[in-house]
């Protein structure tokens, strides 16, 4: 985790002073950890930038408020090389701080404003069974568990939990999917609305199923006025399951 604010005079002579530091230090051997504002200016830099081969950082982004766009988590996610982490308790961003800055790659991790009361996961990546049921699924990424666990009390439904959402653990789905009596699911995630929308329909490309996507707008406004909080989640799952 060590960052270099010198790096060495190899690295500039064989590639310039004009590099910026952070990829410097990358190609130098260590893994910078850098706190970003992810809008798309930024994003746009990350490719040329951090995308070389023989760099590693670990990018952290908080909260989703300020300016950050709401689409961080797909555009990372579209990175060759990239994970991307959702933690939902301060006690999960320690964890995958350590597993990232000791893995492959380079992660991005969005650390929420609000999260869960408890921290959560089990093997790193892997969806984590918090409730089996023969209904359906409902996926809960990152700090929306505690909310959708609420907004689905009493109802006979698997609630699977996630705070690594690339690379998509498409075996648990899977399992989870074909383990219920209905393959109806809703995913419910933090950030744009849809954005693992995809992965389901690759994960279940064989599987004839019904998938209703939350999250948020473009313009990232309050979560409650998007069916977000707990009881538009209750309605929708409610609506949709009938």
């Amino acid at each position: 985790m060590t960052r270099l604010s010198d790096p060495p005079s190899p690295i500039l002579d064989r590639f310039g002073k004009g590099w910026d530091p952070d990829t410097l230090s990358a190609l130098a051997g260590s893994v910078p950890i850098d706190l970003a504002v992810p809008v798309e200016r930024v994003l746009e830099q990350l490719g040329p930038v951090l995308g070389h081969p023989e760099a590693r950082t670990v990018l952290v982004g908080y909260g989703a408020s300020y300016d950050t766009a709401p689409q961080d988590v797909a555009l990372f996610g579209a990175l060759p090389g990239w994970s991307v982490h959702v933690p939902g308790h301060p006690d999960e961003v320690g964890r995958q701080l350590r597993e990232a800055a000791a893995g492959d790659g380079s992660p991005y991790l969005r650390l929420p404003e609000q999260g869960n009361a408890e921290p959560h996961g089990g093997a790193s990546g892997s969806f984590e069974v918090v409730r089996l049921g023969a209904g359906g699924v409902v996926l809960a990424v990152g700090p929306t568990l505690d909310t959708v666990v609420r907004a689905t009390a009493g109802l006979d439904l698997t609630v699977l939990y996630s705070s690594t959402i690339r690379p998509f653990d498409a075996a648990g789905l899977r399992t989870a999917v074909l383990a219920a009596d209905r393959a109806d699911v809703v995913l419910v995630e933090p950030h744009l609305a849809g954005t693992s929308a995809h992965c389901v329909a690759e994960t279940l490309v064989n599987v004839p199923h019904r998938l209703r996507a939350l999250g948020l707008p473009w313009d990232d406004t309050e979560p409650g006025a998007h069916g977000l909080d707990e009881a538009g989640i209750a309605a929708t799952v409610r609506a949709f399951l009938r």
